[in-house]
Order: C-alpha cells, then sequence, then structure tokens
C-alpha cells in the first residue's frame, strides 16, 4: 500500500514523501529510520491517522496540532515573530477551520494577549497540556525547544496508537463478518428451516428444537423482533459510546486476566512520558500532576491525586508514585535516580521509552495469537448453528437406512 506522509527532516523542515508499506505502523518504522518525524501519514486517496482536533459543528475537516506546532517550530526557528509565524502560515491555508483558529489567534496576540492566553482561549483545539507547555516556554523563553519536545512526544504517542489501530483492525473486522453471518442465520436462514420441520412430526434434540423454536418466533413475529434488535442495537451503541468516551474501557481492560497487567503498563509509560516533558519543560511537579490528570483513566486519576496530596505534604515523587501504585520497578528504581541527579524528567522519559519497546513487542505478539483464536471460536459458533439445522435431517437419514 502506497502512504503520502509529511515529516518533519533533522533539520526541523517540513518535507512530503511517498512511501511503500503494509500498514502505518512500517511507515513510522521507516521514517525513523530515516530520522524522520511524521507529522500526517495517510493512504494514498484516504485519510490520515495523525493527531486532529475536531472543531464541533464544523462538520468533518480537522485541524492537525501536531502539523501546526512543527510549522510553527520551522517559521521561529526561521527567526519569524509570532503574529509574523501566524500570518504566513494563514497566507497558504485553505482549511475554513484552520483559518477560523488562526484569525482569532493573531487578533488575539494583536490585542496584547500572550500565546498562552490566546491558545487557552479555543480549549476545543487546544488541549491544557499543550497550553501549559507554551505558558511554561514563555517563562524561560525558549518556545521552540518546547514545540520540538511537544513534537517528539506526540510522535511517540502516535506510534503507539498506530500499532494499537493496527492490531485492532484485523479482529474488528473478524468480529464484524462474524456477527453479520450469525444474524443472517439467526433471522433469515433458521427461520426458513422451522417453517420445513414444523409439520415433521419428529421427535429433534433438545438444541435443534430450541433454535428452531426461535426461528419460528421469528418467522411469526417479524417486525417485532426486527423493531427490538433495533433498540437493542441502538442501546449498544450508545452505552459503548459512552464506555469508551467516559475512560471505563481503560478499567475493564485492565481486570482482564492476561491482559490487565499490559494494559496498565501501557497506560502507566503514557503517563511518565507526559510528566517526564512537562518537567522538562520546567513546569512545577504539581502543576504538572494536575494537567496530566485529565488525560488518564478515573482509576489512574483518583491515585495521580493521592500522589499530589502525598507530594504537596513534602513527600518525595518515587515515595508518592509508590503508595499509589503509579511506579513499576524499573520507574521506582529511575526516580530514585532523579531525585538525586535533579533530573527527574528525563528519568521518566527514559521509563516511558523503556516500556514502550516492551509494549510494542507485547502487542505483535498478542495479535498474532489473539486472531486464530478469535477466528477459530466465530467459525465454531457459526459450525454450531449449522450443524444444529442439520441434524434432524441427518436422523431422517439414519432412519431411513
Amino acid at each position: 500500500m502506497r502512504f503520502e506522509v509529511r515529516a518533519l527532516s533533522p533539520d526541523n523542515l517540513i518535507e512530503t514523501h511517498s512511501v511503500e508499506a503494509a500498514d502505518a505502523g512500517e511507515v513510522g518504522r521507516l521514517l525513523q529510520q530515516r530520522r524522520l518525524q511524521p507529522l500526517s501519514i495517510k493512504a494514498a486517496g484516504g485519510v490520515g491517522v495523525g493527531e486532529a482536533a475536531r472543531l464541533p459543528g464544523r462538520g468533518s475537516r480537522a485541524f492537525s496540532l501536531l502539523l501546526f506546532s512543527a510549522e510553527l517550530l520551522a517559521l521561529l526557528e526561521a527567526g519569524l515573530s509570532l503574529v509574523e509565524t501566524f500570518e504566513a502560515l494563514l497566507e497558504k491555508e485553505n482549511s475554513a477551520i484552520a483559518r477560523a483558529v488562526l484569525e482569532r489567534l493573531i487578533a488575539q496576540l494583536r490585542e496584547g494577549q500572550r500565546f498562552s492566553a490566546a491558545l487557552a482561549g479555543q480549549p476545543e483545539v487546544f488541549p491544557p497540556l499543550y497550553v501549559g507547555i507554551v505558558k511554561a516556554a514563555e517563562g524561560t523563553g525558549d518556545l521552540p525547544h518546547a514545540l520540538a519536545r511537544y513534537i517528539d512526544y506526540q510522535t511517540r504517542l502516535d506510534a503507539v496508537r498506530s500499532k494499537l489501530l493496527s492490531a485492532a483492525i484485523y479482529p474488528a473486522i473478524l468480529l464484524a463478518v462474524g456477527a453479520a453471518v450469525t444474524v443472517f442465520l439467526m433471522a433469515y436462514v433458521v427461520p426458513r428451516f422451522a417453517a420445513v420441520y414444523q409439520g415433521s412430526g419428529r421427535s429433534l434434540p433438545w438444541l435443534s428444537q430450541l433454535l428452531l423454536d426461535w426461528g419460528q418466533l421469528v418467522s411469526e413475529n417479524a417486525d417485532a423482533v426486527l423493531g427490538g434488535g433495533l433498540v437493542v442495537a441502538a442501546a449498544l451503541f450508545f452505552w459503548l459510546r459512552y464506555f469508551i468516551r467516559s475512560g471505563r474501557w481503560i478499567v475493564f481492560l485492565t481486570r482482564l486476566p492476561g491482559v490487565g497487567e499490559r494494559i496498565r503498563v501501557i497506560e502507566l509509560s503514557r503517563l511518565y512520558l507526559t510528566t517526564g516533558m512537562l518537567l522538562e519543560g520546567g513546569i512545577p511537579i504539581l502543576t504538572a500532576l494536575d494537567i496530566v490528570g485529565d488525560a488518564v483513566s478515573p482509576k489512574t486519576r483518583d491515585a495521580l491525586r493521592a500522589a499530589r496530596s502525598f507530594i504537596s505534604d513534602g513527600g518525595a515523587l518515587s515515595e508518592a508514585f509508590e503508595r499509589s501504585g503509579l511506579a513499576t520497578p524499573v520507574a521506582l528504581r529511575l526516580l530514585r535516580v532523579g531525585e538525586r541527579s535533579g533530573q527527574m524528567g528525563a528519568m521518566l522519559t527514559r521509563s516511558a521509552l523503556f516500556y514502550e519497546g516492551e509494549s510494542a513487542r507485547w502487542i505483535e505478539r498478542f495479535a498474532k495469537v489473539f486472531e486464530p483464536v478469535l477466528m477459530t471460536a466465530i467459525g465454531l459458533l457459526v459450525g454450531l448453528i449449522v450443524v444444529l439445522l442439520y441434524m434432524p435431517i441427518f436422523d431422517l437419514a439414519g432412519a431411513l437406512q
């Protein structure tokens, strides 16, 4: 498959490449080998896989925060001021959404607002994490370095997200096809078999009789069954959407045997990477934990609050994370080293990178095992329905012999 890629070169220049690869994850690995930081990756004629912040009520087009940061970094390093940079970006921008965002930023900067305050005025586009990084950079006067750190951070998160998405695509297709075949059998094939067997007068196996009773119920009450099925499907859809948006899906995954611990490590890796980036940017630890709390699951957020309370009372970060269950063995050791050397941010980032590689290998192994298991389960379900339908025919053939 061919992918169209926009990437940041080692010289902080935005380049466009055409890459042949199996999936977006392989594209990311190829770009890393060329020392390029991907800004957007999309299949030729398809939709990009990079991060995008959507504006409510504005259709399906999106504002790419990662691309915005890379272009901003390149122009600032070229010597332009902030207002000049946004004017240059506005001149080349064709998207109505992006133009509206840039125009509001320019207007607020001309009114004398600080850059971080202008960003905070558009929370639907610029998350608190991004605003916090820029605000800390304003205190040190090193905005380009902060932007480069954010680009590196988001690129790493996108790489992990891409691996998870790639691993989930094939199982999702299998589940969709399996569900469609099962619904077709239960809603169309079984009722017709039930009509054939209804007047036979033969005693049927219990499971076959149960299946055929369902088929007869569907044939006699097709409208009611269809309406009930649509209501259940709609309720399930809205429940799943709430379940995902509330972050409870992470809590659910962490409780699964064999999977839960790995999902927890992936979330902690993101926590370490985000906190480390904020600390390296000069943001105080308590403020950093407040910002990070918006990007984690409810259970981890509660643990962060407990850790923050312990630190505000004078405790060490390593001990706070250990007490709250947020420290893995490797992270705990590195945190203690960071407390002695004064490099807490760097040690958190190093912990995240350690677990990032470990998680990538686990995702690959899990996908290779889970896919055939899922395919086998779906095949057994469909096969069971077919066998139960034909068992009366097998009995009849045996009686004739």
